[in-house]
C-alpha cells in the first residue's frame, strides 16, 4: 500500500490532466456544433446520431481502435504521430463526452420560450446580443447539466487509457486485479470517484451561478475550478532529467520484472516511470517508437507476432534472428536473454489422464479450454490447433489470475499456462508434451527503444540482468504474488529476484 501511495499523486496528476483536455476538446467542438445544430434539424440529427453511435461502442475498444487509425496516419505523413500515450486516450474520451453536452445543448436552446426570443428580435437585438444576452443565460442550466454528466463519465472512462500506455488511476485498478491486490483497486477506484464528485460539485456551482446570474458565484466556481486542476497537476512540474519509461505487460511476470528493471535504473540515476497493462502487439510498437525505453518481451512472442513467422528454429537461431531483425528493421535493441524461459503450454489436472497434446486430438470436442486475453487470438494457438487438429467444445478467455482458478474449479478443463508460473507447482498441474513441436521457444529477453541502444551507462545498469534469472527463482518470485495468501507487493518480489540475480 505504501508503494500505491507513492505513485498516486502523479497518477492523479496524469489522470485530470487527460480527463481536462478531453473535457475541453469536447466543448471546444460541441458548444459550437451544438448551436449551429439547434438551429438546423438536419444537422441535430446527424450530430447527435454520430455522437450516439460512439457510445454504442465499448471504450476500451474506442480507445483501441485509434491505435492502428494514428498508425496509418503517422505512416501515410511520414511519422511524427503518436499511436499510444496521451492521444488515442485524449481522441477516444472527448468523442465520449460529445453525446451529453451535445444533446443537452440542443435541448436548451430549442426550449426557450419563442415568445421571449420574438421580444429579443423586437427590441432590436442583432443574433449576437440575442445569443449572449438571451439565449446562453437561458440554455445555460440544461447545457450545464450535460457538461457535469460529460464530465463525471470522462473521469472514470479515463482509468482505461492505461491500455493505451498512458498513466492513469487506471494503473493500479488493472493491476490490482491482475495480482489481486484490492488495496490497489479500491486506491484507483476511490481516487477516480472523488476527482469526480469534486469536479461535479464545482461544475454544480458554476450552474448555480449561471442560473441566478450570479456572477461572483459562477467566477469563484471557475477560479476554485482553475485552481483543482493546477493543484491536482503539479507533481507533472517536477519532471527530472535522464527519465526513462519501464514498459509491462499485463500479468504479474511483467510487473515484477519492470519494478526489478525500475531498481537498477534508479540506482543508477536514472527518474523512473512505468506504463504497464499493455497487449503484446502495443508494447512492442511503443518500444519502437520511443514511447517506452525498455521492457521484457518473449522470443517466442517476437518471432511469431512481430516478425510473423512460422518456423521453429532453435532457441539460439531465434535470438540471433530477432536481433538481426530489429537491428535492420524497428532499430530496437536486444540487450540479451534473462535466462528463463516463459512458454505456452497447456496445462490440466494431475487427474486428467492427459499426456501430451495429441491427446486432446479426439477428446477435445468434449473439452472447455480456458485461455489468457490474447492467447486465442495469437498465432501460437492457431499453429497448436492446425498441429493437432483441435476442436474444443467452447473456450473461454479469462486473466491469467482468474484462468488458473478456473481449472482448478473445474469450469475448465485445459488452460494456456505459462511455464514459469509457480501456480504450475503448486496446484499439482500436469504440463501437455509438444511431440509435434508448434510452439516455439520463449526465452525472456531485455529490450531497449532506438534512442537507448547505444547508451552505455543505460546498459551498463542493465546487463548484469542477462542470465542472471533462473527459471525457478522466476517461478518463485511469481508464486509470491499470485498465491492465495500473505501475498507480496510486485516491488518486494523485485527486491527479492534483485538479490538472487545479483549473486
Amino acid at each position: 500500500m505504501i508503494e500505491t501511495l507513492r505513485q498516486l499523486p502523479s497518477l492523479i496528476a496524469s489522470h485530470v490532466l487527460l480527463a481536462a483536455a478531453a473535457m475541453g476538446l469536447a466543448l471546444a467542438i460541441g458548444l459550437p456544433l451544438g448551436l449551429a445544430a439547434a438551429r438546423r434539424p438536419r444537422l441535430a440529427a446527424w450530430s447527435v446520431g454520430l455522437a450516439g453511435l460512439v457510445q454504442t461502442i465499448p471504450g476500451l475498444a474506442l480507445l483501441t481502435l485509434f491505435y492502428p487509425l494514428l498508425l496509418a496516419l503517422s505512416a501515410l505523413i511520414g511519422g511524427g504521430v503518436p499511436a499510444l500515450g496521451f492521444l488515442p486516450a485524449l481522441l477516444a474520451l472527448t468523442l465520449y463526452a460529445l453525446l451529453p453536452i451535445l444533446r443537452n445543448v440542443i435541448a436548451g436552446l430549442r426550449g426557450i420560450d419563442p415568445a421571449v426570443l420574438q421580444a429579443a428580435d423586437a427590441a432590436g437585438m442583432t443574433p449576437g446580443q440575442r445569443l449572449r444576452l438571451v439565449e446562453a443565460p437561458l440554455a445555460a442550466p440544461v447545457a450545464m447539466a450535460g457538461i457535469r454528466t460529460a464530465a463525471v463519465w470522462t473521469i472514470g472512462a479515463a482509468t482505461l487509457a492505461t491500455t493505451v500506455g498512458y498513466p492513469s488511476l487506471g494503473n493500479p485498478i488493472f493491476a490490482g486485479l491482475q495480482i489481486e491486490r484490492w488495496d490497489l483497486v479500491l486506491a484507483g477506484c476511490i481516487g477516480a470517484a472523488l476527482l469526480a464528485l469534486v469536479t461535479d460539485g464545482l461544475l454544480g456551482l458554476i450552474e448555480r451561478g449561471v442560473g441566478r446570474r450570479d456572477r461572483k458565484l459562477t467566477l469563484g466556481g471557475l477560479a476554485l475550478l482553475a485552481l483543482g486542476l493546477l493543484l491536482a497537476t503539479l507533481p507533472l512540474l517536477h519532471g527530472r532529467e535522464r527519465s526513462v519509461t519501464v514498459g509491462a505487460k499485463n500479468f504479474s511476470e511483467q510487473y515484477i520484472l519492470a519494478r526489478l528493471i525500475g531498481a537498477r535504473l534508479e540506482r543508477a540515476g536514472y527518474h523512473v516511470s512505468y506504463r504497464e497493462g499493455l497487449g503484446s502487439a502495443v508494447a512492442f510498437r511503443a518500444l519502437a517508437s520511443g514511447d517506452i525505453d525498455v521492457y521484457v518481451d518473449y522470443s517466442g512472442t517476437l518471432w511469431t507476432g512481430a516478425m510473423a513467422r512460422k518456423d521453429t528454429p532453435p532457441r539460439q537461431a531465434m535470438l540471433d534472428g530477432i536481433a538481426r531483425w530489429m537491428a535492420a528493421g524497428p532499430k530496437t535493441g536486444l540487450i540479451g536473454p534473462l535466462g528463463f524461459e516463459n512458454a505456452y503450454a497447456l496445462a490440466v489436472r494431475p487427474d486428467s489422464g492427459l499426456g501430451s497434446i495429441a491427446d486432446l486430438t479426439v477428446r477435445a470436442p468434449q473439452l472447455t479450454l480456458g485461455a489468457d486475453l490474447e492467447f486465442l487470438d495469437r498465432p501460437e494457438w492457431r499453429a497448436i490447433r492446425e498441429a493437432y487438429r483441435l476442436n474444443f467444445a467452447a473456450t473461454r478467455a479469462y486473466s491469467p489470475t482468474f484462468m488458473y482458478r478456473a481449472l482448478r474449479s473445474g469450469q475448465v478443463d485445459v488452460i494456456s499456462a505459462f511455464s514459469s508460473d509457480g501456480r504450475i507447482a503448486a496446484d499439482h498441474l500436469a504440463l501437455l508434451a509438444d511431440p509435434r513441436q508448434a510452439m516455439p521457444h520463449y526465452d525472456a529477453v531485455l529490450l531497449v527503444a532506438p534512442a537507448r541502444a547505444h547508451d552505455a551507462q543505460f546498459l551498463s545498469a542493465l546487463r548484469p540482468l542477462v542470465n542472471g534469472i533462473t527459471v525457478e527463482d522466476m517461478r518463485a518470485a511469481n508464486y509470491s504474488v499470485d498465491r492465495d495468501s500473505a501475498k507480496a507487493t510486485p516491488e518486494a518480489a523485485a527486491r527479492w529476484l534483485d538479490a538472487r540475480a545479483r549473486r
